[in-house]
Formats: structure tokens, C-alpha cells, sequence
């Protein structure tokens, strides 16, 4: 994970080959040495030699200094810029071998040095060369390869170190031989790691911090004498509350606390003015005090999560977090701890009362966005009603609100009929809203006089948009007749999935006239798709109930998958790729037949049918499908997906199969 701009002294991004180095970038004071410098060079490989800066006279090396001399050249890679720079400095030292071992020791490299091997190489170069930047990742070793802190313990020059996957940490190992490291990345790395981070508050000039190991509250107390401290990411489940010493970190820009169980802030919160990204902020309430009054003096938010919603006992507190005043976010998220199971329903069995809906509709109503604000995205909100923003004709004040994303809405009985006036949207996504079952015209209606509606279309951006498990939606009501004005006219994609629904309204193909892509999964009554005039790709999976795709005259990709009653595939002329899988299927269905401008069939299906299939002319299925140029059918043995297959190209000829015992291939002639 890359440090984010917000870090000032974030490094180049690290290199990829493992075990290898970069050429050296000489400092500044090495390159003024470099300008006095004709050279420095191995002349031939037994004798090294220095070239003076003065006179230009060749000055042999005395024996004793040749071993360090190679060593030196090795280090520079050979570059002949890297030689000079080392021989310049070296032109100024005398010729004894302590001074020359002072430049060997203190020779850093200024680049990255990735360590993912055990190999020779890369534990020598640990020991004999320094680096700035050093990432270990450990997640591909072998089992019984270890890789030990104490391996690392010389590199005391690093300003970055990334570690990736486990160490092997004893007792005493700690990160203070490392006094400049600006840059500190621990992730996936084994629970005894803990005993390196209780050394944390010692490394002065840390600026990013990202930790991802267990049992580390204590060892964070000491936090707040890291001043220096911009970027501050953990993920540790056991840790609950942030240390009270946080308060003090007066240039945190970047604080990210998903991956924890934290409950609680440290009052004095209010004190980071410089925040700008806040993810996981949760909503605790102590008496009259609440954590979102905190949030208040937090004028340079530009990315904002808050978590835990339903602590909040009153909407003054709400209110207190004065988000309609940030006038620099542009991301907000608020969550709600999850009501609902994985079939998609409440899990309480007595549900949601009307006093807690009623209280997280009042808390949600103060917890009004700033206008400038371009993503929200609202998860677990379990109220009847969605927010006021979000239900009106003010909603279209947001006029920069680009994405709106709703998940986990326990109680909510309709869509949000505001967003049709936002200007700016593309995105709009709902996922789990198992109270609603009819979405009605309002959805896709602006009211507003005859001159407003002449220059306003209903979602007149929007591009892409998802309803995903609203698994008791069972009506869609759109007619062309009852919206007097085009409504989403750049709908380009959609995707809805597992719901009730038994057919599309006739207003979304005759006024989503971009949509060109289209996916729907699991619907259990759809008998049909038709009459979409603009679609290109349609995918379609596991509806049992479907058996009719019809006029869709620019249709060209078509994937089905779990449609055991599909019949029927006509008025698509344009229809090229067709990927068909279905394991319950005998046999090739006949409209394979009627596809005469299909040139790709792509199959998944059982063993007996692609035997069957593989007997080409002779087989009963050979004539639906040997008008078509490419042909691609597998099949599955087990767990190895798709092991065997047959290969069919129809000119220039080529037949290939390889079931069971039975391999061969045909090209130029019949097929047998």
C-alpha cells in the first residue's frame, strides 16, 4: 500500500525484481566531488586504480586496498557515473584501509531493496549494503524458510520500511535502531510483532504509519509523541479505544480505523484540525457529551466515514458535527450497525420499534451534507423514511453529487424520489432493501412547471445503475405515458438482481435509449426480455422462469447461464458471441439454429453432452451448431474446471477434442 499524497516525504514506488538493486542516485555533495573528477575505474580486474583530481596522475592501489576497492565498484553496479562519484570521494581520503572501510560502511544506496527470497544474495546484500527504502515480503516462502528481524537490524540508514506477510521476532527485536524511518508498513505480520511496535514513540520522524497485527493498544499509548505524524492506518480487532495520547498528534492528516473494534474517542478530538481523511469515526455517547460534537472544528474534512449511528441519543448532538458546514468534503459515508441476515431480511424477529426508526430518522435529517459533496454512500440505516436530503426537490442543490450508494436498508419502503433532480449524478447503487416491493413513478418524475421540464431530464446523467437483492421487490411501475419528459437518457448500464419481479417496465426500454449493457441475476418469475432497441450485451443468469429474449436488434454479446427453460432467441441479427452454461442440459437447444449470425459459441456443460457434441456429423446435436465459425465446448471433471473440450473452427477447418482417452485433431478435411 502506497502512502498517500497527503505524506510530504512519501518515496518513489518500490521495485519489483527481487533481490536486485537499482542504480545509485549519487547525493549532492558526492556529485561536486564527481564535477573534480576525471575517473575512477577498474582498469583491469586485478589491480584497481585512482586517477588524482588534481594533476590527473594514475596512482596505483596499494594490494591491501583492493578487496575493499572491488567491493566499492560492486556496489556502484559497474556505472561508470556511480564509479566516478565513489572515486572522487575516495581521492580525498587517505590511502588507508580504515578509511577506506569508514566509505564501504557508509555507502548507502538510494534506492529500494525488495526482499521476497531467502536466497544467498538477497541476505548478503542485507549485510553488506545500506538502503533507504527496504521491503520485505515473506507471504512466498516456503514453509520451513524463516525470516529473521535480526536480519534487518544493520539497515539503521532506512527511511522506509514495508513489511509484508511473518517474521521471525524474539525476544528484545524492537524498530530503534531505525531513528530515521519516516515511513512504517507492517501488514499480515505474525501477532509478535506487538513487541516491535511498544517501540514506536521513540522514532521521532515517523510521518506514515500503516499496522496491521493484534494486541497493540498498549503499545500505542505513547502515540502522541510521534509530532511529526501525518498518515495513521490500523487494522487490529482487539484494539477498542484510541489512546488518549492521540490528541496530541497536531499534523495527522490521514486517520483510518476500519479494521478495528474501536468504540470510543478520546475526548480533546476536536483538537486534529488538521484532518483531512477520517475513515471509521464511530458515534459514542457519554451523558450530554457525544463523540460527533468532536467533529465540529474539522473545517478541512475531504473524506469522511462515520460508523456506529445508532449510539446517538439526540439530534443536537447530531447536529453538533456541523457536517453542512465542511466545505471541502467530497466523500461521506454513514453506517449503522447491520440488521439484517444473509437471506437479506431483519434478523430480530420482533424487528425495528418505531421509536428506534424514529430517532435514526431524526438523527440522519441534522446530519445534513455539504453541497459540495460528490460521493455518499449510507449503509445499515433502518429508519422507514430515508433522510430529508435525500427525499426532496432540494436534493438537486447537490449539484455536484456525482455517486449515491445505499446498502442494508432494514426498514425503508420506497427509493429515494429526490435523486432525480441531482444534475450530476452517474452512480446510483441499492443493495438489500428487503421492505421495499413496488417502486412507483415517482422514482423517475420531476415536478416542476412546464418551463423547468423543458430543459430538465430525470437522472439526465446517469450512467450506471444497480438494485441488488431487494429480494420482495415485486413492481416497477414506469410507463412512457406517465413521465411527459425522457428519463435517464445516458443510462448506459444496469444490473438488478434477486428480486420478484416478473417483467421490465415498458419505460425503461423506451426512454433508457443509451443502455447498451444489461445483467440480470436470480429473478425468479422474469418469463421474458424484449424490445430493447439500444442494448449491445445482455447477461442473464439463473432465472428459472425465463424462456423468451426478442427483439433486441443491436444485440451482439449474449451470455446465459441457469436458464433451463430458455426456448426462444429471435429478432437479434446482430448477435455474434454467445456464452451458454447450463450442466442440466441434454441437449443443444434449437434456437443454436436460427442464430445464423452468431460466429462464437462459448459452452459449459456436462460430460455426456460434450461427448455427444465430439461425435460431430454423426452426433444428433452437430447440425445446431456447424454453421458456426468458432465453436468452444467444455466440460468439468470434479473440481478441474473445464478439462476437457472440444475445439471447432468452421474454415478454415480445424476440429480438436480431448475426452477421456479419446484425443485427436482435424484440420482442412470432415470431421470424422
Amino acid at each position: 500500500m502506497a502512502p498517500p499524497a497527503a505524506v510530504s516525504s512519501s518515496p518513489p514506488a518500490m521495485t519489483p525484481s527481487p533481490g536486485r538493486c537499482k542504480p545509485c542516485t549519487p547525493s549532492t555533495t558526492s556529485t561536486n566531488c564527481a564535477l573534480k573528477m576525471h575517473g575512477y575505474c577498474s582498469r583491469n580486474r586485478s589491480q584497481p586504480y585512482v586517477a588524482s583530481s588534481d594533476d590527473m596522475e594514475e596512482v596505483q592501489i596499494d594490494g591491501t586496498l583492493k578487496d575493499i576497492g572491488m567491493e566499492i565498484i560492486e556496489k556502484c553496479g559497474g556505472l561508470p557515473l556511480a564509479v566516478k562519484v565513489m572515486g572522487g570521494l575516495l581521492c580525498r581520503r587517505e590511502k588507508r584501509r580504515a578509511d577506506w572501510e569508514q566509505v564501504l560502511q557508509d555507502f548507502i544506496r538510494d534506492e529500494a531493496f525488495v526482499v521476497s527470497t531467502l536466497d544467498e544474495r538477497g541476505k548478503g546484500a542485507l549485510k553488506t549494503q545500506k538502503f533507504l527504502r527496504l521491503s520485505i515480503e515473506t507471504n512466498d516462502l516456503q514453509s520451513n524458510d524463516e525470516f529473521e528481524w535480526r536480519l534487518i537490524q544493520g539497515q539503521g540508514s532506512l527511511r522506509t520500511l514495508i513489511v509484508i506477510g511473518e517474521l521471525k521476532i524474539n525476544h528484545g527485536d524492537s524498530l530503534i535502531n531505525f531513528s530515521r524511518l519516516r515511513i512504517l508498513h507492517i501488514e499480515d505480520a505474525n501477532c509478535t510483532a506487538f513487541s516491535l511496535v511498544g517501540s514506536l514513540h521513540q522514532l521521532k520522524h515517523l510521518r506514515y504509519i500503516f499496522l496491521e497485527c493484534n494486541d497493540i493498544a498498549r503499545q500505542l499509548q505513547n502515540i502522541g509523541k510521534l509530532k511529526l505524524l501525518q498518515y495513521l492506518e490500523i487494522i487490529s480487532e482487539n484494539l477498542v479505544r484510541l489512546p488518549n495520547s492521540i490528541v496530541k498528534l497536531g499534523q495527522l492528516r490521514h486517520l483510518e480505523l476500519l479494521g478495528t473494534s474501536i468504540s470510543g474517542i478520546p475526548r480533546g478530538f476536536c483538537g486534529l484540525t488538521n484532518l483531512r481523511y477520517l475513515y471509521g469515526f464511530p458515534a459514542q455517547a457519554d451523558g450530554g457529551w457525544c463523540s460527533l460534537q468532536e467533529l465540529g472544528p474539522h473545517a478541512q474534512l475531504r473524506e469522511l466515514k462515520l460508523s456506529n449511528l445508532e449510539n446517538v441519543p439526540a439530534i443536537s448532538l447530531a447536529a453538533k458535527a456541523r457536517l453542512s458546514e465542511k466545505s471541502h468534503l467530497s466523500y461521506l459515508r454513514l453506517d449503522c450497525s447491520n440488521r439484517l441476515g444473509e437471506d437479506g431480511l431483519v434478523e430480530d424477529e420482533e424487528g425495528v420499534s418505531e421509536e428506534e426508526q424514529r430517532r435514526i430518522e431524526e438523527v440522519f435529517d441534522e446530519l445534513t451534507p455539504p453541497l459540495c459533496v460528490e460521493n455518499i454512500e449510507i449503509c445499515g440505516y433502518f429508519g422507514e423514511q430515508l433522510p430529508r436530503w435525500m427525499v426532496s426537490r432540494a436534493t438537486g442543490a447537490y449539484e455536484r453529487l456525482m455517486i449515491v450508494m445505499i446498502k442494508n436498508l432494514a426498514c425503508c419502503t420506497q427509493l429515494p424520489d429526490g435523486l432525480c433532480w441531482l444534475p450530476s449524478l452517474q452512480y446510483f447503487e441499492v443493495t438489500r432493501a428487503p421492505a421495499i416491493k413496488r417502486v412507483g413513478p415517482e422514482f423517475v418524475t420531476m415536478h416542476a412547471s412546464s418551463i423547468q421540464l423543458q430543459h430538465a431530464h430525470p437522472f439526465r446523467r446517469l450512467k450506471e445503475m444497480r438494485l441488488i437483492k431487494m429480494v420482495e421487490w415485486e413492481e416497477w411501475e414506469w410507463d412512457q405515458q406517465i413521465t411527459t419528459v425522457q428519463a435517464m437518457p445516458e443510462l448506459g448500464e444496469l444490473r438488478l438482481k434477486s428480486c420478484k419481479l416478473r417483467h421490465l417496465p415498458p419505460g425503461l426500454s423506451s426512454q433508457a435509449t443509451a443502455l447498451t449493457s444489461m445483467c440480470l441475476t436470480d429473478f425468479q418469475q422474469l418469463n421474458s426480455i424484449d424490445n430493447f432497441a439500444s442494448l449491445v450485451k445482455l447477461e442473464l443468469q439463473d432465472n428459472p422462469d425465463l424462456e423468451r429474449v426478442t427483439s433486441l436488434p443491436k444485440l451482439q454479446k449474449l451470455i446465459i447461464v441457469g436458464c433451463p427453460k430458455m426456448r426462444a432467441l429471435e429478432g437479434v441479427p446482430e448477435l455474434r458471441r454467445l456464452e451458454l452454461k447450463d450442466y442440466d442440459m441434454e441437449q443443444l437447444p434449437r434456437y443454436l439454429q436460427q442464430s445464423v449470425s452468431l460466429v462464437h459459441l462459448v459452452l459449459d456443460c456436462t460430460l455426456e453432452l460434450l461427448t455427444s457434441i465430439a461425435l460431430g456429423e454423426s452426433g444428433p446435436d452437430w447440425g445446431k451448431l456447424s454453421h458456426i465459425q468458432h465453436v468452444k465446448a467444455y466440460a468439468d471433471q470434479e473440481d478441474d474446471e473445464r478439462k476437457w473440450h472440444m475445439l471447432y473452427t468452421r474454415e478454415p477447418y480445424n476440429f480438436e477434442i480431448n475426452i477421456g482417452d479419446n484425443s485427436s485433431s482435424s484440420t482442412g478435411g470432415k470431421s470424422a
